[in-house]
């Protein structure tokens, strides 16, 4: 028996309408929109393997219109994928089913990028592009040619993460990146033209990239349009016409459709208008067949595939399988190791910001796999280095992206370079414009993936830029996000100890924070152990029956051992702790907890930032040092006066504490 085009598309359809029905909760208008175009790249195009889900040159699909999320998980069902059944369809949206509200990456899934917040899943849809572009520089073009394939929403096109990845990826000229527009006009408020009157062809086109418009119910529109951008040498954003809801009697082309249930009623009419007499959940053996024999193709690529390589130089095969493989750290830890004995000795005195380039020059030498860049500030984060190789739409055998002012679309974008694999990625920027990055940073954190943020200029200290440039609030919001690490540095050490645990850490990622001012060299051993592993270690006590315990950070290491001298001149011994991440040091044992911060101890945290973080370490009267206002424009040591963060002031505060 012959199964029609529209039987396939109409097995997504009701998959979707059945499960948002049962979990009273979804969004079913989209999925029913898109079946037709979603039908046409799984069939004709999309190069994929339900067996081996985790294939490095499959095509990559991503639903960055997550709220369609059903589009997605039917696909995957009807494809053959293990990962979902048809019982976790039955239970969408329910607690421990994968097939969650809005699709949440899990690794050999087929869920590929955690997409929702609007913008992302395009954003790291230009990451997983640009990856591409390096691995088939590296490979060849028979080893590496997949594509990027993304649904798009008018809402994706709204957020403005968009203008900063798609500018980007016209600029790149990248070519095995297609889009597909989910032009059907309807927003949550109704019409998008209450909101929205851009001209899309004008837009895209400036960025560089081709624009195609189609019928996007028309299979054969659909397969020609796909056809067309394969062989562009532009990336495409193909513009479908659908309806929402198709084939919803009452409720299709309208907003009605698009994040509630049908209704019973509804769905019936709809069963009865596309010939749908199945019941709740049940796709015929022989349509069910067909979708399987259209994910069993996938097989019989990647075994061409492997036997391609198979004929390749040895060496490429080997460095290929090393790219999936978890990294040996060996030479890293002895190269950390070299660095930090070499700098005990010379024990200078550097902005940590040049600290953080001395260990990424290191660093990049012996790991290919780290790949940089900055938001237009590579010489103020001091991410470049001399070790650093452009990658520009001419040639991606390099290592460093001018990101340009994009700083959100850098963090989306970085996300998609770890999840292509194979790839370590890090950005930079100042802190306070971490606030841009924020919802590319919790997604990080939420996917679990290796990224590492480098945000400069981390406090006060920088100094005459004023307010608008000194962080205050930034580091208490990031130690917020679970799953971050936020390091913060206090000298060379440190921040070469730092740069390891993030390396190392791989499900985790990590921002390190790093000063503009010079500090120095405060580590009193050369200690081959990485005490910054444990999130907070003791630098230096006065006595062991010390009173006072002053917990630290960063540039404010320096000034509680100042603090610490003057204690000691006025017969007050101090321990001095230093804190380079919070996330560590709360992970810790009870016991070594309690060794490192002594509940007996006067406790006295110090940093030129919000206090609210620090807030959890205090015991009885300890005291809370930092600042809970905007900064002031002024040279910075002016500016640490100013707030009372000078020696003399913290001196004063403690022995007033201890007097109460």
């Amino acid at each position: 028996m012959s199964i029609k085009f529209n039987q396939l598309t109409n097995a997504i359809r009701f998959l979707s309408i059945d499960a948002v029905q049962k979990a009273n909760s979804g969004h079913p208008g989209m999925p029913m929109g898109m079946a037709d175009v979603a039908t046409v790249l799984f069939k004709y195009h999309l190069r994929f393997n339900p067996k081996n889900p985790n294939w490095i040159n499959r095509d990559r699909f991503i639903l960055s219109a997550g709220h369609g999320s059903m589009l997605l998980y039917s696909l995957l069902y009807l494809c053959g994928y293990k990962s979902i059944s048809i019982e976790d369809i039955k239970n969408f949206r329910q607690l421990n089913s994968i097939c969650a509200g809005h699709p949440e990456y899990k690794k050999g899934t087929g869920i590929e990028t955690t997409t929702g917040p609007l913008g992302q899943g395009l954003a790291n849809s230009v990451g997983m592009a640009i990856a591409e572009e390096i691995f088939r520089k590296k490979f060849g073009t028979t080893v590496i040619n997949n594509k990027t394939y993304v649904i798009a929403s008018d809402g994706d096109l709204m957020e403005g993460i968009s203008h900063e990845a798609m500018s980007l990826a016209g600029h790149l000229k990248l070519k095995n990146l297609i889009v597909f527009f989910d032009n059907n006009k309807i927003s949550i408020d109704g019409s998008t033209s209450l909101s929205v009157s851009d001209n899309y062809k004008k837009r895209f086109e400036s960025y560089g990239w081709n624009f195609l418009e189609i019928n996007g119910h028309d299979e054969k529109q659909i397969s020609k349009a796909i056809t067309k951008a394969s062989k562009s040498n532009k990336p495409t954003l193909i513009s479908c016409k659908t309806v929402i809801g198709f084939g919803s009697p009452n409720k299709s082309g309208k907003a009605s459709s698009h994040g509630s249930p049908l209704g019973d009623e509804e769905i019936s009419l709809v069963r009865k208008k596309l010939k749908w007499s199945n019941k709740p959940f049940e796709i015929p053996n022989e349509i069910l067949n067909e979708w399987r024999e259209i994910g069993n193709k996938g097989e019989h690529l990647e075994s061409k595939w492997i036997e391609t390589i198979n004929k390749k130089n040895p060496e490429i095969k080997e460095e290929l399988n090393k790219s999936n493989e978890k990294l040996n750290f060996d030479d890293l830890e002895n190269l950390i190791q070299l660095e930090k004995g070499k700098y005990f000795e010379s024990k200078p005195s550097l902005a940590t910001r040049q600290c953080s380039m001395a260990a990424i020059e290191k660093i990049s030498a012996i790991l290919p796999q780290l790949i940089g860049g900055s938001a237009d500030l590579s010489g103020s984060n001091n991410t470049k280095t001399n070790n650093s190789k452009i990658i520009n739409f001419k040639n991606f055998n390099g290592n460093y992206i001018h990101y340009g002012v994009r700083e959100h679309g850098m963090a989306a974008i970085m996300n998609g370079l770890a999840l292509y694999g194979g790839i370590i990625p890090y950005g930079g920027t100042f802190l306070i414009f971490s606030d841009y990055c924020k919802p590319s940073i919790r997604l990080s954190a939420l996917m679990g993936l290796k990224v590492i943020y480098i945000f400069s200029h981390d406090s006060i200290g920088l100094g005459e830029d004023g307010p608008t440039h000194q962080p205050v609030e930034q580091l208490t919001g990031l130690r917020a996000i679970p799953n971050l690490n936020v390091f913060r540095p206090a000298d060379i050490n440190e921040t070469f100890e730092c740069w390891e645990i993030a390396l190392k850490s791989e499900n985790t990622p990590s921002v390190i924070a790093l000063s503009r001012q010079k500090v120095p060299y405060v580590n009193p051993n050369n200690s081959k152990e990485n005490k910054c592993e444990k999130g907070a270690y003791t630098i230096n006590l006065t006595s062991h029956e010390s009173s006072v315990t002053l917990v630290a950070s960063g540039t404010e290491v320096e000034l509680a051992l100042k603090v610490q001298e003057l204690l000691k001149e006025n017969n007050i011994h101090s321990k001095v702790v230093s804190m380079p991440c919070m996330e560590l040091f709360d992970k810790q044992p009870k016991n070594y907890r309690e060794d490192i911060l002594e509940p007996n101890s006067l406790i006295i945290t110090i940093e030129a930032g919000s206090i609210m973080s620090w807030q959890k370490y205090l015991v009885d009267k300890g005291l809370n040092l930092g600042i809970d206002k905007f900064g002031e424009s002024a040279p910075y040591k002016e500016v640490y006066k100013h707030f009372g963060l000078t020696v003399e002031d913290i001196t004063n505060f403690i022995q007033k504490k201890i007097r109460e």
